[in-house]
C-alpha cells in the first residue's frame, strides 16, 4: 500500500505549499513497515501523518464491522513511529476507532495510552454525540482532531465550538467530492434531459485552464519546444 499511495503523495506534495497530512491508515503493517512508511513518507517532505488501530484490512471509520488490535500493539507502534521520525516537527496523529467497537470509555483509555506513547496528536474516531465530543474534549490533555465527515456517525459542529471543547484541528474529507458528485450528477442530468448544457444553473469554475498550469505549459512551449 505504501508504494501505491506514495506516488500519488508525491504529486500532491509538488503542487503545493501547504502542509500535508496523509491518512496511513494502519501504518500498512507491523511496527517494521511503520517504521519504513514514517522515513519515507517524512523523506518526501510529508508534514504530518495518521494512523490508526484497526485490524488489517481496514473498514471506514464510520462503517459496521470494525475490529481494533489490541491497545498494547498499537503502543509499540506509536512508538516506533515517534522513533523513526527524524524531527519533531514531523507530527503523528494517532487514531482510535475503539468508540464503534467496544464504546467511548474504552477509546479514552486507548487515547491516553496514545497519549504517553508519544503521540502529538489524538484523533477519536466517530464519537456519536455532542456530549461525546465535549467529554473527549475534557479528558484528552494532548492537541485533538475531530472528524467532520457528511453523512457519518458524528455530528458536525461548527469550529467555534470544537474549538471551544479542546479541538485543535478537524478534517472535512467528504465535503469536496460530496458536493461535486452532486454538481456532476445535476449537470448530466440537465443535458439528458435538455440535450445541452447550455443554460444550466449549476456553477462552472472558469478558471480551470489556470489551475491546471495550462498557462505555464503554454509559455514553455513558447519558449522552448516551437522552431
Amino acid at each position: 500500500a505504501y508504494g501505491e499511495i506514495s506516488a500519488g503523495i508525491r504529486d500532491i506534495i509538488s503542487a503545493t505549499d501547504l502542509p500535508v497530512m496523509v491518512d496511513t491508515d494502519t501504518g500498512y503493517g507491523d511496527v517494521k513497515n511503520v517504521t519504513h512508511t514514517i522515513r519515507g513518507y517524512e523523506a518526501m517532505g510529508v508534514s504530518s501523518i495518521f494512523m490508526e488501530d484497526q485490524v488489517s484490512p481496514k473498514r471506514c471509520g464510520h462503517m459496521q464491522g470494525k475490529a481494533v488490535i489490541p491497545a498494547d500493539e498499537m503502543v509499540r507502534k506509536i512508538r516506533a513511529a515517534a522513533g523513526a521520525r527524524s524531527s519533531s516537527d514531523f507530527y503523528i496523529v494517532a487514531r482510535t476507532d475503539a468508540r464503534a467497537v467496544s464504546g467511548l470509555d474504552e477509546a479514552l483509555r486507548r487515547a491516553r495510552l496514545y497519549e504517553d506513547a508519544g503521540a502529538d496528536v489524538i484523533f477519536v474516531e466517530s464519537p456519536e454525540s455532542e456530549a461525546e465530543l465535549e467529554r473527549i474534549g475534557k479528558e484528552v490533555s494532548k492537541p485533538l482532531l475531530a472528524n467532520m465527515v457528511e453523512f457519518g456517525k458524528t455530528p458536525r459542529v461548527e469550529v467555534a465550538r470544537l474549538r471551544k471543547w479542546g479541538f485543535d484541528l478537524a478534517i472535512y474529507p467528504g465535503l469536496g467530492f460530496s458536493v461535486a458528485a452532486e454538481a456532476m450528477r445535476q449537470a448530466w442530468t440537465y443535458l439528458k434531459d435538455k440535450g445541452t448544457s447550455n443554460g444550466i444553473s449549476v456553477p462552472q469554475f472558469k478558471g480551470m485552464h489556470e489551475l491546471m498550469g495550462f498557462s505555464e505549459v503554454w509559455d514553455f512551449e513558447k519558449k522552448w519546444a516551437q522552431p
